[in-house]
């Protein structure tokens, strides 16, 4: 499942995806992928995450 709610909060920050993975210690493509559903991050991935963009594991990560 696409994650648009972590790809709208980047671009909301005004964030490429190079930014965002530099921040978090990851790659490019690693962030590309979560986004795109093709990746499954793991716990302490997610929380880096959402440090950076401000959110909460449940506003980032929480399907409904």
């Amino acid at each position: 499942m696409k994650n648009l709610k972590m790809k709208s909060a980047r671009a909301a920050m005004d964030l490429s995806q190079q930014e965002l993975a530099e921040m978090v210690g990851v790659t490019r493509q690693t962030i590309s992928a979560i986004e795109k559903g093709d990746y499954n991050p793991t716990v302490n991935l997610c929380i880096s995450i959402c440090k950076v963009l401000g959110k909460t594991l449940d506003e980032l990560f929480w399907e409904e």
